[in-house]
Order: C-alpha cells, then sequence, then structure tokens
C-alpha cells in the first residue's frame, strides 16, 4: 500500500501540472471574487469562508476524473479488480483517494491562509477555515472516488465525475462553512458543525471507497 501511495502521489503530481494547476485555479476563483462583489472589504471578510470552501471544493474535482484512468490503460486495474479479497479492493481504493488527496488538495489547503489574507479575513477566521479544509476536503476526495470508479470506463467522464459528486459534496460544504463562521461570530458555535464535519469525513472514507469497490467491479464485468 506504501508503493501504491507513492507511485499515485507521482502521477498525482506529473498528470496535468498536479497541484500547481489546482492552486491556481483555487487562486483564480478567490480573485476573481471582488470583481464581482465590489471593494468592500468588510463584505470579503464576511464572505471570506465560504468563498475560500467553494474554490477548494471546485479545484478538488480537478483531476478526480483520472482517479483509475491510468490504472486502467496499463491494465492495472483488472488485476487489483480479479485480485480483490476481504474488502481488498476498497483498501487499495482508500490508498488511491489518500494519495490523489496530499498531491492534489493538501496544496490548496497549505495555500488557504494566504488568500485568506486576500479576502480580509481576521487571523482567527483563517486559522478556522484552514482547519475545516483540512479535515473536510478528504471527504471529497474519498467521496469522489465513488464517481471517478462510475465514470472509468467512459471515454469522456470529467463532467459525470463532477455531476455525481457535487451533490453528495454540498453538506461537507455546508457543515465546513458553518464551522468556519462559528469561529468568528460569536452566537454561532465553533465546535458542533466541526464535530460534524469529522464524522462525514469519516463516514466517507468508509463508504466511499466500498462504494467505489463494488463500482468498479460492475463496471469491468
Amino acid at each position: 500500500m506504501l508503493a501504491l501511495f507513492i507511485r499515485d502521489m507521482r502521477l498525482g503530481i506529473r498528470a496535468g501540472g498536479g497541484a500547481l494547476v489546482g492552486v491556481l485555479f483555487f487562486l483564480a476563483v478567490v480573485a476573481v471574487v471582488p470583481f464581482g462583489v465590489g471593494p468592500d472589504l468588510n463584505l470579503l471578510a464576511r464572505i471570506g469562508p465560504a468563498i475560500l470552501w467553494i474554490g477548494a471544493l471546485l479545484a478538488s474535482l480537478l483531476g478526480l476524473d483520472r482517479l483509475f484512468q491510468a490504472d486502467r490503460e496499463d491494465g492495472s486495474l483488472d488485476l487489483m479488480v480479479l485480485a480483490d479479497s476481504r474488502h481488498m479492493l476498497a483498501l487499495t481504493v482508500a490508498t488511491k483517494c489518500l494519495a490523489h488527496w496530499t498531491a492534489s488538495v493538501l496544496p490548496l489547503v497549505i495555500a488557504s491562509p494566504l488568500l485568506g489574507l486576500f479576502m480580509n479575513m481576521e487571523p482567527v477566521g483563517i486559522a478556522a477555515t484552514t482547519l475545516t479544509l483540512l479535515v473536510g476536503t478528504p471527504a471529497i476526495a474519498f467521496v469522489g472516488a465513488v464517481g471517478a470508479a462510475v465514470a472509468v470506463s467512459l471515454p469522456r467522464g470529467g463532467l459525470l465525475v463532477s455531476v455525481l459528486i457535487l451533490p453528495l459534496a454540498i453538506p461537507v460544504l455546508i457543515f465546513g462553512v458553518s464551522a468556519a463562521y462559528g469561529a468568528v461570530a460569536d452566537p454561532n458555535p465553533f465546535l458542533p458543525p466541526f464535530m460534524i464535519l469529522c464524522a462525514l469525513t469519516l463516514g466517507f472514507a468508509v463508504v466511499g471507497p466500498l462504494a467505489a469497490a463494488l463500482a468498479l467491479k460492475f463496471g469491468l464485468d
């Protein structure tokens, strides 16, 4: 599993620019917001957590359609499915999800404090948003594996992956933004939505790889 993790990380970094493309897309999403809402610094600070979360969510979808594509092209995906025993395929999928998150999504989390400064956010709000992104974005990778597994046999499945994943990622977005707002708004609590966000990530970490493994089995039959 360690060898697979390192291999997928290298493939994720090389394919299409990897982390650099995601960070640039993240930056582009955040940079265009002031042009749309105006130069009101108070408004930018108020909507900053939501904008960072939306940008990270959209940037996280980049490259998900290639999660199993390289394995399908070189035939290793067929071997993984044929050698499946006692949910080993689900463990393999979980490892690939972690590699994708580390290579493509973790750089977005690292870049989010700097982008938070662009949005005139308070230090507490930047820290809370970064923490929620660190905890919540793995859920997008795990649930994204399901869409990638469904679309792996399609020649142009990138759009289908996004359509399948976005509705499932909405709860992660809602509780991530709610927790970030709770850290800076006194009446709103931080801990309850943050704990729900952690629970969503843990739940998707179990359900996502299992569902993706089933989709791969039926898709390659």
